[in-house]
């Protein structure tokens, strides 16, 4: 059963086409890969998808919801969360308090509470803190969570990045290049814990420029080229599928 689709999806800048009439879904559980050459418009469909950016045409629907053109807020709360291909964490704050502005978008207590303090709001507080800290322990970097986010290692600032973003409790979780700048030991240890999200019942959608890992992650992938979608399959015959061959000049999947 789809949790994602994407029907005629379409963004333009002036005359380019980044994302040119792109339809797809993807299944409730399932790692879904998208990839494609420098360009070719994956980055754009994720900030379409996560509302920064409006589509020029066409719709997608979470869980049957339509939410094209909502804000970023509202997406978040629907339940599609992101992480960034250039990091983006608030560098002078903890990894806890980063992971726990994540929960921004479930939290109950408004303005009065947070002005007057009360005991509603100062128990849910806790609660925030305690579920931040659940979540850096399940990615791996519980021991680091008093640390400023700048003082992180790459790869500890890559895992901070998806804890935050499972603080929103998503459906859909978008992975823009997570496994970048990781070293081989970083990348078998970032599959693994993607393994273990989508074990949880969130699905993910994945871009990532290491085909291996995405060739061996991924339930079904889609290659963009252009902004349009060029093939579409099980990992193995995508790979194999000329068109994807020749939009890689016949290197980057051999």
């Amino acid at each position: 059963m789809p949790i994602l689709e994407i029907q005629n999806l379409k963004k333009y800048f002036a005359t380019q086409k980044a994302v040119d009439d792109l339809s797809f879904s993807v299944e409730k559980g399932s790692i879904f890969g998208l990839l494609g050459p420098n360009g070719a418009g994956k980055t754009t469909l994720f900030n379409v998808l996560t509302g920064l950016f409006a589509p020029d045409a066409g719709e997608f629907t979470l869980d049957g919801k339509r939410l094209t053109g909502m804000k970023p807020y509202h997406v978040a709360a629907c339940g599609i969360a992101r992480t960034f291909q250039n990091i983006r964490l608030f560098a002078n704050m903890s990894a806890l308090e980063n992971v726990m502005v994540g929960r921004h978008v479930r939290t109950r207590a408004g303005v009065p509470g947070a002005v007057l303090r009360s005991a509603a709001t100062r128990a849910e507080e806790r609660e925030i803190a305690s579920r931040a800290y659940e979540l850096l322990d399940y990615v791996g970097i519980a021991g680091r969570a008093a640390q400023p986010a700048y003082s992180l290692a790459f790869g500890d600032q890559r895992r901070l990045e998806i804890a935050r973003a499972l603080a929103t409790e998503p459906k859909l979780l978008a992975l823009d290049e997570p496994a970048a700048g990781m070293n081989a030991t970083e990348r078998a240890e970032l599959t693994r814990l993607l393994e273990r999200i989508r074990a949880s019942g969130v699905t993910l959608l994945l871009i990532e420029h290491d085909v291996r890992l995405v060739m061996g992650l991924c339930d079904r992938v889609a290659v963009l080229d252009y902004g349009r979608k060029i093939a579409e399959g099980a990992p193995l015959a995508v790979q194999h599928d000329p068109s994807v061959i020749e939009a890689y000049l016949g290197g980057a999947l051999a």
